[in-house]
C-alpha cells in the first residue's frame, strides 16, 4: 500500500531528511559514536550593549532603591502596557508575586486552594505559607497543563481559589477555567511566571483572573537576575498588593513616612533590576518570535517520527511563548527504553534534552506540613486523611515519565539547529534497542 503523506509533513520530512537520515545511519555517540551536535546553543541570558550603561546610571545616581528612583516605576508602565493591564507592580520575584497576590485577596488559613502538580515547587510554596491547603488537580498530558474538566469534583466549601499554571508559557483552559470559577464564585490567580507574552483568545495572559503572575528569574524569557511582577485591572485590589509589598504602607496618598495601613513585609524590587528589565525587554518581541517560528518547525519535524508527540495547546492559544520546549515520547517506539536513559543518549548527542519536573503532589516535605500542630488545628484529622485520595494524579504521572524538555535558548538559534534535534531523536529511536541492552 502506498505510504500516505500530509502536505506538511512531506515538507518537514523533506527538508529534515539528509541530516535525519545520515544521523540515523551513524553509531549511536552513547555508544561511541560521532555525535549529531558538538556546538553549544545559544546562551542565557543574552548581555547586550545597554545593560551595563543603564546599571552604572543607576550607580552613579545613587538612587538605588524603587522609592528614591525611576527605573522600577518606567519598568512597571511599560509591563502593563505591553500586557494590555491597568496597573503594574513590580516585585523582588515571581513568588513574591503570587504571595502578595494570595495575601491581598484573603486567602489564608483553612482555606482550599487548586493548584497543578506539574509545576515549579514555588506555586505550592506559597499556599502553604498562608496555611490553605493545596488541592492538586491532575494533569492534561497532551498540553502538560491542569486538568480543568476536574476542577468541579474538587471543589468543597473551603475552597477560595484556583492557581493555574501556564506551563513553558502554553496557557492553561482559561475558559473552562473560568467559567468554573465564576459558577462558584472563586479567586483566580493566574501564574504566569514561564508566560511572557503569552495569549488566549487575543489577549496576553495575566489579565483574565483577579492577578497575573510574572517571574524575571534568570532562565526566565524576560529576567534582571530575580524579580516578579502583578498585573490587575482592579484599582483596589492593586492597592492592596502595593500595600502588602510594601510594610503595609499605603499605594496613594500614604500619608507620613512611618504611616502604614495594613500588615506588609518587603517584596520590593531595586532600582538596578528595573533598570535591567528595561534593557531586556526591549529585545523580548524579537526573541520571542524567534523561539515561536523554531518551535513550530520543530514540532514538524517530530510529529514525523513514530511514538513522538509535542505538546498541544488548546483552541483558546493565540500566543505559546515556549519558555519551554516539551515533548513526550511513548516508550514502546524506543524499544522500552526508560526516560533516564533516552536523556542520557539525547545529551551524548548534543541534544540537552531534560526530565522536567516531577510530581508535585508526592514530595514528602507537604505531608510533613500537613501533620504538623498548626494544619491540626484549621483541618480535621478526617479531611487531613482524605488529603491524600483526593491528590491521586495519573495523568500527571504519565506526563513525569514522558516528558521531555528543552530550555527556550535552544529556540534562538538557527533553523538547522531544530534540524540537529529532529536528527538527535531519530537516531536515537533507530538505535535504541541496541542502547537499551548497553
Amino acid at each position: 500500500m502506498e505510504q500516505q503523506f500530509t502536505r506538511r509533513g512531506f515538507l518537514g520530512a523533506t527538508a529534515a531528511a539528509p541530516v535525519a537520515l545520515q544521523a540515523a545511519e551513524e553509531r549511536p555517540a552513547i555508544l561511541g559514536g560521532k555525535p549529531v551536535r558538538t556546538g553549544g546553543f545559544p546562551r542565557w541570558p543574552i548581555v547586550g550593549q545597554t545593560e551595563e550603561p543603564a546599571l552604572a546610571e543607576v550607580a552613579r545616581s545613587g538612587k538605588w532603591f524603587r522609592g528614591s528612583g525611576k527605573q522600577v516605576a518606567r519598568f512597571e508602565e511599560a509591563w502593563a502596557k505591553i500586557t494590555g493591564a491597568k496597573y503594574c507592580l513590580a516585585t523582588s520575584s515571581g513568588t513574591a508575586a503570587l504571595f502578595t497576590s494570595l495575601n491581598a485577596l484573603g486567602i489564608g488559613p483553612g482555606d482550599e486552594v487548586l493548584v497543578p502538580p506539574f509545576t515549579f515547587v514555588a506555586t505550592i510554596n506559597v499556599v502553604l505559607l498562608q496555611y490553605a491547603l493545596p488541592v492538586f488537580l491532575d494533569t492534561d498530558p497532551e498540553t502538560c497543563q491542569m486538568d480543568a474538566g476536574k476542577i468541579e469534583a474538587a471543589i468543597t466549601p473551603r475552597t477560595t481559589a484556583i492557581i493555574p499554571v501556564h506551563y513553558g508559557g502554553n496557557p492553561a483552559n482559561l475558559d473552562a477555567i473560568l467559567a468554573v470559577s465564576r459558577k462558584h464564585k472563586l479567586r483566580v490567580i493566574e501564574d504566569a511566571c514561564q508566560a511572557h507574552l503569552a495569549g488566549w483568545r487575543g489577549r496576553n495572559v495575566g489579565n483574565w483572573g483577579e492577578t497575573g503572575c510574572f517571574s524575571f528569574q534568570e532562565s526566565k524569557n524576560l529576567n534582571c537576575g530575580d524579580g516578579g511582577a502583578i498585573i490587575t485591572n482592579d484599582e483596589a485590589l492593586m492597592g492592596r498588593c502595593y500595600s502588602f509589598h510594601n510594610q503595609g504602607r499605603k499605594w496613594k496618598g500614604g500619608g507620613e513616612e512611618f504611616s502604614y495601613a495594613s500588615v506588609g513585609c518587603n517584596l520590593r524590587l531595586t532600582e538596578f533590576q528595573g533598570a535591567v528589565l528595561l534593557s531586556q525587554i526591549a529585545r523580548l518581541e524579537e526573541q520571542s518570535r524567534t523561539r515561536e517560528r523554531n518551535a513550530e518547525y520543530l514540532d514538524s519535524l517530530l510529529r514525523e517520527i513514530p511514538g513522538v508527540k509535542p505538546q498541544r495547546t488548546y483552541p483558546g492559544c493565540t500566543r505559546h511563548n515556549h519558555h519551554t520546549y516539551v515533548f513526550r515520547y511513548l516508550k514502546e517506539h524506543f524499544a522500552g527504553m526508560p526516560k533516564p536513559m533516552l536523556l542520557k543518549a539525547l545529551n551524548a548527542e548534543g541534544i540537552p534534552g531534560r526530565p522536567g519536573y516531577s510530581p508535585l503532589n508526592t514530595v514528602p516535605f507537604i505531608k510533613k506540613v500537613l501533620e504538623g500542630p498548626a494544619y491540626r488545628r484549621l483541618f480535621s484529622k478526617e479531611r487531613l486523611a482524605q488529603w491524600n485520595e483526593r491528590n491521586q494524579c495519573p495523568g500527571n504521572e504519565q506526563l513525569c515519565r514522558e516528558s521531555v524538555v528543552f530550555s527556550h535558548q535552544c529556540l534562538l538559534g538557527p533553523r538547522t539547529d531544530m534540524d540537529q534535534i529532529a536528527a538527535g531523536v531519530r537516531k536515537v529511536q533507530a538505535h535504541a534497542a541496541e542502547i537499551a541492552k548497553a
